[in-house]
């Protein structure tokens, strides 16, 4: 009787074990793009200050998208504790400063100082710390011909931006600084329950970036997918998007050539404007929004190419209401987007941008066809 019972304590072990290995499988196809790691820290120098990249509406509708400018430090502006471009849609800023005020110090992580990456030859001496004053300006301005912001940015938008000889849409940018997001990660799959841990970990210099996301098990190990590339005028350009599973395969954006080809030998696809992989599209959102929150209403579209590792599809992102996420019991304020599927096998995508957390996601969660889900709520912000 006691070999029996140690055999079905072995054959229990080895299920849950089972059950883990195919949790963690699973979410390599839903981030999608979550593999196994042992890659070094990056030794490089990186900064903690976020970067604001200005373009101006006016000089947009006739320039369009110029090659990106060196860039250009200018007068440190004061440090803050939250981000004031502008409080989200359908809040005042007194609210969208709550989870600094009212959350205790683990919902204020302190920003830095920003550094400016102007596309004009002529670098402003003032600091660039933005007001909502000058947010809604740009945001007027920007839809100058509307008899309302709301009516303008609510208008259906291309399915990508670009297509078609259709001029991308212009955004400003205020790129987070170099941190690390610890997550809380959920889910089902095929019916079955899960939670490990997770971790956004966002590095840049100033000119280029590496951005990691990795789930891991105390078990079973990690899985990451990662985006490096550059800060340009129109924000983050990826240069190479990676996912290891068992083996290693990655999307190449190769810019000079107009074009984005595929280490697993699937056909190469057109690059467009404003192309964005599936990890760099969540900071990308983050910097839209820190540059000017007021210009995004909800009801707007927002598309993009979003890059895998074997191919490309159309995301569409719809902006969505304000809400209060709870965090440990405390209130943490965040715009939700919502992407849905458009195809049967496709990922809904649902992101909450959280002022707080300089725009970067407090919230990911990602639902298949099928029922299975990841749901990614923040817990604490670290050092780099």
């Amino acid at each position: 009787m006691a070999r029996r019972g140690a055999l079905a304590w072995v054959l229990a072990v080895l299920a849950v074990a089972w059950l883990h290995v195919l949790s963690l499988a699973q979410l390599a196809h839903m981030l999608p793009g979550l593999a196994s790691s042992a890659s070094a820290p990056d030794t490089r120098a990186f900064t903690t200050r976020t970067v604001r990249i200005d373009n101006a509406a006016p000089q947009a509708a006739t320039t369009g998208f110029a090659p990106p400018p060196a860039a250009t430090r200018t007068q440190k502006a004061p440090s803050r504790t939250v981000p004031q471009a502008a409080a989200p849609p359908g809040i005042t800023q007194t609210e969208a400063a709550i989870a600094a005020t009212e959350s205790g110090p683990g919902l204020t992580p302190a920003l830095p100082e920003p550094t400016a990456l102007a596309p004009g030859p002529a670098p402003s001496t003032e600091a660039e710390a933005p007001q909502p004053a000058a947010g809604a300006a740009t945001a007027s301005a920007s839809s100058s011909s509307s008899a309302s912001a709301p009516a303008a940015a609510s208008a259906a938008s291309p399915p990508s931006p670009g297509k078609g000889g259709s001029a991308p849409p212009v955004y400003d940018y205020l790129v987070p600084g170099s941190t690390r997001l610890k997550y809380e990660v959920s889910g089902r799959v095929k019916g079955f329950g899960y939670h490990v841990s997770g971790e956004l970990l966002w590095l840049h210099d100033g000119k280029t970036y590496d951005a990691r996301l990795e789930i891991s098990h105390f078990l079973l190990g990690s899985r990451v997918q990662s985006s490096k590339g550059t800060i340009a005028a129109t924000g983050l350009e990826p240069l190479r998007f990676g996912d290891k599973v068992r083996s290693e395969v990655a999307a190449h954006f190769e810019r000079a050539k107009g074009k984005v080809s595929f280490s697993a030998n699937t056909p190469d696809v057109a690059l467009l404007p404003l192309a964005q992989d599936q990890l760099s599209i969540f900071v990308q959102l983050a910097a839209m929004w820190g540059g000017n929150a007021t210009r995004f209403v909800p009801g707007m579209q927002l598309p993009f190419q979003a890059v895998g590792p074997r191919s490309a599809e159309d995301w569409v992102f719809v902006v969505g209401p304000t809400e209060r996420l709870k965090v440990e019991g405390r209130d943490l304020v965040a715009v939700k987007l919502l992407r849905e599927r458009s195809a049967d096998y496709d990922v809904r995508v649902e992101l909450w941008l959280a002022p707080a957390l300089d725009y970067l996601p407090a919230r990911i969660r990602l639902t298949q066809s099928n029922g299975d889900e990841v749901d990614m709520l923040w817990r604490s912000t670290e050092k780099p």
